[in-house]
């Protein structure tokens, strides 16, 4: 140190102004120094380029390409998407002469995203079926979905009309059969069917079937009026071995292990979850389990990873194959191997396929002796998904997939280089239940936005539910299924199945305790679409972002979701499909027309969680209509009967009708009619009374995309 006299007596006093305490010392630097945000971000982003990290916000960028092409009002000629993707591909070389080439490769991926979806429908696409048709049919059996003792679904083609049965304009179609012989794939069948369009969303901005339907070819459902015979058995392949497969493995199961333990059994093996009641799901859900019910990248980490452990084991024991072997790299190739059948024994799932990608990554770095956690094979495996499934980036499956594990690796990324813990049992004992904790907490909370919009329910619990029962997951049930699959073809499989029984039967009473300290603390904020626009961009932003400045984003979104991110529940809802109408009331909803138990009012119950009673009080019936008066302030009239409009359109201020509403009555009152009901789909309303007048949502707002029924 400097001698003290050497300082004039200003640099004294600057140095005691500038002096920490040595307390404060301890604290991390960006405490510390004073913070300015403009040129932190500035900084963070730079590390962020200078780490070759936009290819980390390539999938987010296309993925804004896709949201943008999927809520255009109309279809995007070709010749257009041609000449832009042309001109900033022909840009690139230009651009990288003079500097901003990182913003044209954005646009780039922006750009390709937003194409994706159309050339996926010009290849893979079918026109949908608009009206129901009856009549038997010659068909080829692509996919055999599900089935039991009673019933199967399954995916057909070349869907051949017989006698006078109308030619169908579609490629494949879902259907629900009731009476055949054994199915399976490559099989030619022949039967009477009814084929019917497929529904549009039950609510605004809900899961559309017809929007998925129209990229998986399927233009149609249906199900069989009787018998359902085989012509031709399918040759033998992959798909119809696998399958053979996949069923054997499940009669197995039923055969040892009683519902419900036999159902989780299915869905952890073979990836079949139709046999679990909606009161197991919503236990687990609860619970902060329901990811266990699918083969995700839990089920095949623990799989794969633990093959690759066996093996490791296995050959270190021996002294010359230790020698003369690459240990850790036959153990790769062993979990390589696992994971592979694992996946085609899956049904091959969105989580699955990602994770399956993560963990070739994972195995790949291994074998090349680099890193193999990063979020460059997170991208990758996104990547990929998006350019082959495009449609999938819509899907639930596919969302809470990714926020989970970009999440789990970012935070890796922040705590990999602490130094290493002291080692004991009782340090790894702490350390493993720690990181389990950490991780239920982490996952659970990058996947909270995703589920609270798609499934109206939160698990504030979950992290204790986790901890409680994902130890029984990876040491019982997981290794348990894996032997008894190994053991099946010796007839032995009883052993384990018996074990994994067991350990099922812990899990659900582990649900079942959670979700019950859980109740009524597990319901969510209603949530519009630009809620998952929010926490899409703050994912991008953890995921780019290098350094601590990555958490700035969701803190960001949080505060942006709760001002402009949260819906308001309906006063009305009306069913297309059905006579469903339900009007809110200060004590409930109830039924102004249709009736409870019918799928749009369970489901509508269930979205706005909320009871809808069979009646709706204070509505007023005949048999050409019925009125109602809200307390809220508004007049309702449903009309059945034409001769009801002339009245029912002066004195209501929203008229409902299945008939064609004359003109006039559009003048005089707010209208839903059969046009508005057969293209917008279901409606949602809501009274504002300070303007005396509704807003209206139709559930279809796109008419006029190919994936909608003309």
């Amino acid at each position: 140190m400097g001698d003290v006299r050497d300082i004039n007596p200003d640099q004294k006093t600057q140095g005691r102004k500038t002096r920490l305490p040595r307390r404060a010392r301890h604290l991390p630097a960006l405490v510390r120094r004073k913070f300015t945000p403009l040129t932190d971000v500035k900084a963070a982003f730079a590390a962020g380029f200078a780490e070759r990290r936009l290819f980390v916000a390539l999938p987010f960028c296309m993925i804004a390409g896709l949201i943008a092409y999927k809520i255009l009002p109309h279809e995007p000629h070709p010749l257009a998407l041609m000449i832009v993707a042309l001109g900033l591909v022909s840009a690139l070389p230009f651009m990288q002469a003079i500097g901003p080439l990182r913003a044209l490769v954005s646009a780039l991926g922006f750009w390709v995203g937003f194409c994706l979806l159309a050339i996926h429908g010009a290849l893979f696409g079918t026109p949908m079926l608009s009206y129901p048709a009856y009549g038997s049919y010659i068909m080829r059996v692509d996919q055999v979905l599900s089935e039991d003792d009673t019933a199967r679904r399954i995916i057909v083609s070349s869907i051949t009309p017989l006698g006078d049965a109308p030619v169908l304009p579609i490629r494949r179609a879902r259907l629900f059969v009731r009476d055949a012989d054994g199915l399976a794939a490559g099989d030619q069948v022949r039967g009477p069917v009814r084929f019917a369009p497929v529904p549009g969303p039950v609510v605004p901005g809900g899961f559309d079937s017809q929007f998925h339907g129209y990229f998986d070819g399927i233009g149609a459902f249906g199900n069989t009026t009787g018998h359902l015979s085989v012509i031709t058995p399918g040759q033998s392949g992959p798909r119809r071995f696998i399958d053979g497969v996949r069923k054997a493995i499940g009669l197995r199961i039923d055969a040892v292990l009683a519902p419900p333990a036999n159902a989780i059994a299915r869905a952890l093996t073979i990836g079949d979850q139709t046999l679990i009641t909606d009161e197991t799901r919503k236990t687990m859900a609860t619970a902060g389990l329901a990811h266990v019910l699918a083969i995700s990248g839990l089920h095949l980490t623990l799989v794969a990873g633990g093959v690759f452990a066996a093996i490791r084991v296995v050959l270190a024991l021996s002294l010359g194959l230790g020698q003369r072997l690459a240990v850790k790299k036959m153990a790769a190739l062993g979990g390589m191997a696992a994971a592979l059948v694992y996946l085609s024994l899956s049904g091959g799932s969105v989580s699955a396929v990602r994770a399956t990608i993560m963990l070739m990554l994972v195995f790949g770095a291994v074998l090349a002796g680099r890193r193999a956690l990063t979020m460059r094979n997170v991208a990758i495996a996104a990547l990929f998904i998006i350019v082959t499934d495009p449609a999938s980036v819509f899907r639930p499956s596919f969302q809470l997939s990714f926020a989970a594990v970009a999440a789990l690796v970012g935070v890796y990324e922040m705590l990999r280089n602490r130094p290493p813990a002291a080692s004991g049992f009782f340090t790894g004992l702490i350390r493993f239940f720690g990181g389990l904790a950490l991780t239920s907490t982490i996952a659970g909370a990058a996947t909270l936005l995703f589920a609270a919009y798609h499934f109206q329910q939160t698990a504030p619990l979950g992290v204790l539910g986790n901890l409680v029962a994902l130890p029984l997951v990876g040491f019982v049930v997981l290794p348990a299924a894996f032997f008894a699959v190994l053991a099946m073809p010796f007839g032995v499989e009883w052993i384990f199945l018996k074990l994994m029984g067991w350990g099922i039967e812990r899990i659900l009473e582990i649900a079942a305790v959670v979700a019950g300290w859980s109740e009524g603390l597990s319901g969510s904020p209603l949530l519009t679409p630009l809620a998952l626009v929010l926490g899409l961009a703050a994912l991008g932003w953890f995921a780019f972002l290098p350094n601590r400045l990555r958490f700035a984003g969701p803190l960001a979104a949080v505060a942006l979701i709760g001002l402009f991110g949260l819906d308001r529940p309906p006063d009305i809802l009306v069913a297309d499909s059905t006579q469903a109408l339900a009007v809110r009331t200060d004590a409930g909803m109830g039924l102004m027309a249709g009736r409870t138990g019918s799928f749009a009012v369970n489901a509508w119950s269930e979205t706005y969680q909320t009871e809808i009673a069979a009646k709706l009080e204070g509505a007023s019936c005949d048999k050409v209509g019925c009125i109602f008066i809200s307390p809220s302030g508004f007049k309702l009239a449903l009309v059945k009967h034409p001769d009801a409009f002339a009245e029912d359109c002066v004195w209501a201020d929203l008229v409902i009708t299945r008939l064609t509403a004359p003109g006039n009555c559009r003048a005089a009152a707010e209208v839903i009619d059969r046009h508005d009901l057969r293209h917008g789909g279901v409606h949602w309303f809501s009274w504002e009374p300070d303007k005396a007048h509704f807003i209206v949502r139709p559930a279809i707002a796109d008419p006029d995309r190919p994936w909608r029924a003309r």
